[in-house]
């Protein structure tokens, strides 16, 4: 990290310094000197070259920094004769070269404007260093050799190996792909929210040609697919979150490491959105146009100032990002800045407005008279019908009128349903930017399979006890003397009821039964008729019967119904399934007349998937599980059990989202009063029932996303 502090004299004094090092005086045990340092470019690689007194006697060790990207070789016992710290080099990827001193080790860092990786290599009593053109994939140990990353030396099409995927100890995910030799060319970039890697002149066996599904394993990808593209090999690696990646190679092995990024906090201390290198200024009364030059020269960058910047300004700032800096010192002054490259054009906010506006104002003026073209895409998933409405749908203008979405104004869009093709005339850069569109919403939408399983349990248990008692006196009707003499010439007779009464004393006719005292039998359970038993005590002349029944039924049930609906739907689509039957009933019509309306009872399910960027699955659900029920007024009644409701459920796993648990228990007693409660002899004058009657139903979702069968490893 570099620090600037200039302090308020006649002279000002720079002074610059890395937290890596500090410098000391040259140590008098030294061996080796650094002479000079020297950057090139030499066949399209970086090459810096470091001369030494005497050759060196081995490569020295060093690493390398992503952010801020630097790489650092150390020297032990090695001094700077070259007089300076800092080279300036500005060229290819190389912007400068620090060499700094801290006892008796000297250490060369190298500073970078992208990542990558390098290649140490001694020649004489020089040390070269080639830069590569990918990152390295150690940024704290130690550097990598170079890989190949460019076209391949053979023309023959050589065969992958094999292809793995491995969990790191950090994290992070590392596609290995083993290669038949080292010369194979490689092409590694990103495209869209993925990552795509070309093996040039390659092949890929069989077994290996399919889509490893790596969600489980905790990393940033998710998954890994490999195809056959004509003479190369694709690999589409799908990463998740906000990630960063590496590639190397060695040897036949090569390496693609992603990772999530993770966020120095120092460097956004001094506010958000900054983060610059850390500096110090104070100056009392400096003009603006040279504080621009002060932090240009800390900054490398290229600043030209209008002519309009004029005046003076005392500022005092201590460690703070230099583009922070640069901003406080263009508010305090009413400026605004412009950025093209490495150059920023710094003038009055009014100018930059002005500019900014005509600027637009001449790219409309010639985008009216760029001449259109034509070009067709190829729809693949969507429909181009529907895509011919999404790139011509108006909005709103700012002038109350509508404009095409994503065309200009002369642009237009035509679909053939045929072919599924879509026709766009319009300026060649709208023309891309539909392309890119496209190629975002033309994608193969994920499915879900959603399996419900409707459980339905019942236990029932009754049980009913009752007795019938009755008598018969057939005196009167054989000729003989009806009742029971009470003295005095007087007689009773006994009967169930008036007429009974009148028959068992011979003066109501022919009846000949007193009927039953007590008629209380056991009820029926579960649709069963209860057992009985009868006795019949009679006198030796067979003309008085006492009769005795008694009747007891217990039953006990279990069942359970299992439904189970499934139904497999896109991402984002609705699907309902249903089974069941339609029961007519008679409507009145508004005529007067009957006409015949149908009712369902249906096992239903219908539901919305979304699947989230993590591989969970939203599901909106409604299920139905109707029966039929008892005929009212001749009309069929329903049973229903409806629910309603949305949950977020892992992909392949299994929750219940409702139930309804019924309980009924009755215990009834039917007796004659007084009779009844004699102990023993009470139960002849009494039935008893019970009855119990649990339900239960439980309602389990499992949803499932489909994908491609992957190969068992």
């Amino acid at each position: 990290m570099k620090y600037l502090k200039i302090y308020p004299s006649k002279i000002c004094q720079i002074a610059v310094g890395f937290t890596f090092a500090v410098l000391t005086p040259i140590s008098a045990f030294a061996q080796v000197v650094v002479q000079s340092v020297v950057g090139s470019v030499q066949n399209g690689v970086d090459v810096v070259r470091i001369d030494f007194s005497e050759p060196l006697k081995s490569v020295p060790t060093g690493f390398s920094i992503q952010s801020p990207p630097r790489i650092a070789l150390d020297f032990p016992n090695a001094s700077n004769a070259t007089g300076k710290n800092i080279f300036e080099v500005n060229q290819g990827n190389v912007k400068s070269v620090n060499v700094v001193q801290a006892g008796d080790r000297s250490r060369i860092v190298l500073n970078l404007k992208q990542p990558t990786s390098y290649q140490a290599d001694i020649q004489g009593k020089s040390l070269l260093i080639s830069l590569g053109t990918v990152q390295s994939v150690n940024s704290e140990t130690q550097a990598v050799s170079a890989p190949v990353f460019a076209d391949p030396s053979s023309s023959e099409v050589q065969t992958l190996k094999d292809v793995d995927f491995r969990r790191g100890a950090d994290g992070s995910g590392r596609v290995v792909v083993m290669l038949p030799s080292s010369q194979v060319g490689v092409d590694i970039r990103q495209q869209g929210k993925g990552l795509v890697v070309d093996f040039l002149k390659s092949s890929l066996p069989e077994g290996l040609r399919r889509r490893l599904d790596v969600g489980d394993f905790g990393t940033p990808v998710q998954a890994i697919t490999t195809v056959q593209q004509g003479e190369r090999v694709r690999m589409t690696i799908d990463p998740v979150g906000d990630w960063e990646h590496s590639a190397y190679q060695s040897d036949s092995q090569f390496v693609v490491e992603i990772r999530q990024k993770k966020v120095d906090l120092n460097k956004l201390t001094q506010g958000p959105g900054y983060s610059g290198e850390k500096l110090s200024l104070n100056f009392q009364n400096i003009e603006v146009r040279s504080l621009l030059q002060v932090i240009a020269d800390f900054t490398n960058f290229n600043i030209v100032t209008s002519d309009t910047v004029t005046g003076s300004l005392t500022l005092r700032l201590k460690d703070v990002p230099w583009d922070q800096a640069l901003q406080i010192i263009m508010e305090a002054k009413g400026l605004g800045m412009r950025k093209s490259g490495t150059v920023l054009w710094i003038a009055p906010k009014d100018e930059i407005d002005d500019r900014t506006k005509k600027d637009y104002e001449a790219a409309l003026a010639i985008q009216k008279l760029e001449p259109l073209r034509t070009q067709a895409f190829q729809m693949n998933y969507a429909k181009a019908v529907d895509m011919v409405a999404q790139l011509t749908a108006s909005s709103g203008g700012a002038s109350g009128g509508t404009s095409n979405r994503f065309l200009s104004e002369r642009g237009s869009a035509i679909a053939e349903p045929r072919t599924n093709q879509l026709f766009v005339t319009d300026t060649a850069s709208k023309l891309e930017e539909v392309r890119q569109l496209l190629s975002t919403l033309d994608v193969a939408v994920r499915q879900v399979m959603i399996e419900a399983r409707i459980v339905e349990a019942s236990d029932t248990f009754g049980r009913s006890l009752g007795v019938r008692l009755g008598g018969t006196d057939l005196r009167a009707n054989r000729g003989g003397t009806g009742g029971y003499n009470i003295g005095g010439g007087n007689s009773v007779a006994f009967g169930t009821s008036y007429s009974n009464a009148v028959a068992s004393s011979g003066a109501g006719g022919a009846a000949n039964t007193l009927g039953s005292f007590v008629n209380l039998p056991a009820q029926a359970q579960g649709g069963f008729d209860p057992a009985s038993f009868a006795i019949s005590i009679f006198n030796s002349a067979a003309n008085r019967f006492l009769n005795l029944e008694i009747s007891a039924m217990e039953a006990d049930g279990k069942g359970k119904i299992v439904s189970s609906p499934r139904v497999v739907t896109a991402d984002q689509t609705k699907a309902s399934i249903e089974q069941g039957t339609e029961f007519p009933y008679p409507v009145t019509a508004p005529n007067g007349g009957t006409v015949i309306a149908f009712k369902k009872a249906v096992l239903k399910l219908e539901v919305l998937p979304q699947i989230t960027p993590e591989g969970n699955i939203i599901l909106d659900l409604d299920v139905n599980k109707d029966s039929p029920g008892e005929i009212l007024q001749n009309v069929r009644a329903i049973n229903t059990k409806h629910i309603k409701t949305q949950v977020l459920v892992e992909n392949g796993g299994t929750v219940v989202i409702g139930g309804i648990f019924e309980l009924f228990e009755d215990d009834a007693e039917a007796k004659v009063p007084f009779l009844g409660d004699i102990p023993g002899v009470g139960n002849l004058f009494k039935t008893k029932t019970k009855q119990a009657n649990k339900q239960e139903m439980l309602i389990f979702i499992t949803p499932k996303v489909l994908t491609e069968r992957a190969a068992i490893r």
